[in-house]
């Protein structure tokens, strides 16, 4: 049987790279053959992953023209945010997949390949055997989930999502929106992310985010 073939799609660099690097071991199963950072896949796919990291979420009509796009065949959400009415927005405006990014590398896989397949994949379908399997034999699940910016400078996924959203100039109410928080998470996670960072204003994150890779960039990669 071929792999299947994968467009991984998200505004930053760092990110498309992490989620490939994740993917690499299960090269015989899934075949990542375009990175598109802030463009669309150009070359045909049996699926496009859509990384929600600082990007509008599924129930925004930015999906819109992914779902669209004839390169694209299926169209799988790979996000944080898995709240039941989001998912079924996302599946409402043509998405096929929809997959927590606490799935380890082996189910995102299997997700994948189910929905190449032809059927439909939510957080609430996706099992979650591989890990279950993993902690009976006394492992501890797979824990790697992708990289994003800041992440060496100790920033967690979450963090390093609402710096981002600042540095592209959003306002706390803004970030809450798009990040499906509330607005004292949102400043929460402002203020573990300005510690770890070592700024106390707004415009000193800006210019933090803006020297340390948190602002979207545009480029595409072919395999």
């Amino acid at each position: 049987m071929n792999p299947v073939t994968v467009a991984l799609v998200n505004d930053y660099d760092v990110v498309v790279r992490g989620v490939d690097a994740m993917l690499r071991p299960h090269v015989d199963r899934v075949r990542v053959v375009e990175l598109d950072i802030g463009t669309e896949p150009s070359s045909p796919v049996d699926v496009a992953l859509y990384d929600t990291f600082a990007q509008a979420q599924a129930d925004a009509d930015d999906i819109d023209a992914l779902v669209a796009n004839p390169m694209t065949g299926k169209v799988v959400v790979y996000s944080w945010n898995t709240q039941p009415a989001l998912v079924r927005k996302a599946l409402e405006r043509g998405c096929a997949g929809y997959v927590a990014k606490s799935a380890t590398a082996e189910e995102l896989v299997r997700a994948l390949e189910r929905v190449a397949a032809g059927e439909t994949v939510t957080p609430g379908t996706l099992d979650m055997e591989a890990s279950a399997q993993q902690v009976a034999a006394g492992a501890a699940p797979d824990d790697d989930h992708g990289r994003w910016p800041g992440q060496e400078h100790g920033l967690s996924a979450r963090e390093a999502e609402i710096l981002g959203l600042i540095t592209q100039g959003l306002t706390n109410d803004d970030i809450a929106a798009r990040a499906y928080l509330s607005i004292n998470t949102v400043k929460s996670y402002i203020r573990s992310a300005y510690a770890k960072i070592g700024v106390t204003r707004r415009p000193q994150a800006v210019r933090w985010g803006m020297e340390h890779g948190m602002l979207p960039t545009k480029g595409r990669e072919l395999r």
